[in-house]
């Protein structure tokens, strides 16, 4: 089958380009840009383009199908070349669900925690020698490729992503799946420059329940009231089975999970990744895994790429980097790290990157989101907002919406390295919260600091 890819450098569009390769399919791609690790991965597997640009010379009618990703315009002169052959044009999220039309489709959705569960299922399926194709948001230990696909599995485990498909499909990704399982962790107002009204944003779950397959089934976090709502008014017909955070203990830094054996020792720790294992095993045990062999590959899960990640540590010190930057997420992190270290100082460092955290609107919901913290840290860019084109945000607006007094607040990449770096780390967690790069921040050259 040969596919050609417009926009293949993207972090979901080179990794399924990767997969059918792999699968044997004849792989073609453009892209105006390419950063790191997608460039030498599709350097290594012979799919990187020549040039970077678009070549309407690239689509032709031996093309069995084109692939579009977000970062395309809708104007892109390859895919207005495809339309003029009538070539079939998927979406990412359309084109996996013709690839699992004949399997068993395992979907989770949420605002958060989706690709913490999906990890989590697919750690224990793979731990016990259990094979699926998957699509997961994170690349993840013991895992080659984020997309798996094949012609023999079953089952197929897929992050259920609310973003929109394309650039000419709006339709959010996870209303294309159509699930024989599905979960829902959380809702939790996100992607504001799509979904502008709270309501527009719970009506997106509301599609994904109903979407279900007949017969199908729902895992849905009960403690969330608005989840609870939307899974518990809708009239598809679907069994429902809520799950609830488990019974937990946090002794000398080391969380302990309660089991039908006793306490277990775990890896993972925060009541929002307690809540996530919750639902994970309702997921594996439909899946056909006992609880016995849940909690035995269970213990081993140490987190996804980018979740809470521990960069550093010494024995009165230790960094984690997390991709959290909604608020719900910030809130649910820095709340996680400092009922680990109790007694330790913590101070977390959000840095706010995205189209939504410079809404003026938007910005209200932070407030509280960082108060477990002893310290807490605000850093952004001006020039980001302006990239954005966006109206300017002051550090007034920012101070107001965090509802924190004591908020430390840095506009400068400079100045906010001068002050991660001549912190005191003694009996200290430092927390840093971004989708973005802090400004260019050196991980290593942090890491070697704390090691000193």
């Amino acid at each position: 089958m040969q596919i050609h890819f417009i926009a293949i450098g993207g972090s979901a569009m080179h990794n399924l380009a990767l997969a059918l390769h792999h699968k044997g399919y004849s792989i073609t791609g453009s892209d105006d840009v390419i950063f790191e690790p997608s460039k030498s991965r599709l350097e290594k597997a012979g799919l990187l383009p020549e040039a970077f640009g678009w070549f309407p010379k690239k689509i032709h009618d031996k093309l069995e199908a084109v692939i579009l990703g977000m970062h395309a315009k809708p104007d892109n002169p390859e895919l207005e070349r495809a339309k003029d052959l009538g070539l079939k044009i998927y979406s990412y999220p359309e084109f996996l669900y013709e690839q699992s039309k004949n399997k068993t489709r395992v979907v989770i959705g949420g605002s958060h925690g989706k690709t913490t569960i999906t990890s989590m299922i697919l750690h224990v399926l793979k731990y016990h020698n259990r094979s699926v194709d998957y699509m997961v948001g994170a690349q993840l230990d013991g895992f080659e490729r984020m997309v798996h696909l094949t012609e023999e599995n079953d089952f197929i485990v897929l992050e259920g992503d609310e973003y929109l498909s394309s650039p000419i499909d709006r339709r959010p990704k996870f209303h294309l799946y159509k699930p024989n399982i599905a979960l829902l962790s959380g809702i939790a107002w996100d992607h504001i420059n799509v979904f502008p009204t709270f309501e527009n944003y719970i009506e997106q779950f509301s599609i994904f329940v109903d979407s279900i397959i007949k017969g199908g089934s729902i895992t849905y976090n009960a403690e969330d009231p608005e989840v609870k709502q939307v899974v518990e008014r809708s009239q598809n017909t679907i069994r429902k089975f809520p799950y609830t955070t488990p019974e937990y203990t946090v002794e000398d830094g080391q969380t302990l999970l309660a089991t039908p054996e006793g306490d277990m020792p775990i890896e993972i720790f925060g009541q929002h990744n307690l809540s996530n294992l919750a639902g994970a095993k309702w997921i594996c045990q439909n899946m056909g895994v006992d609880e016995d062999d849940f909690y035995l590959a269970i213990a081993s899960f140490s987190g996804a790429s980018k979740r809470l990640e521990k960069i550093a540590e010494t024995n009165t010190s230790v960094i984690y980097k997390d991709f959290a930057h909604s608020p719900s997420k910030v809130a649910a992190t820095t709340k996680a790290v400092k009922e680990q270290y109790p007694d330790r100082k913590v101070i977390a460092c959000l840095e706010l990157h995205t189209y939504s955290s410079f809404n003026p609107h938007f910005l209200k919901e932070y407030k509280g989101a960082l108060d477990p913290a002893d310290e807490a840290v605000v850093f952004y860019l001006p020039e980001s907002v302006k990239i954005k084109k966006l109206k300017e945000v002051t550090p007034t607006q920012i101070s107001e919406a965090f509802n924190r007094p004591d908020l430390k607040i840095f506009t400068e990449a400079e100045a906010f390295k001068e002050f991660v770096f001549n912190m005191e780390y003694q009996n200290g967690v430092l927390l840093l919260m971004s989708s973005g790069n802090y400004g260019g921040l050196d991980m290593e050259e942090l890491k070697n600091l704390v090691k000193a």
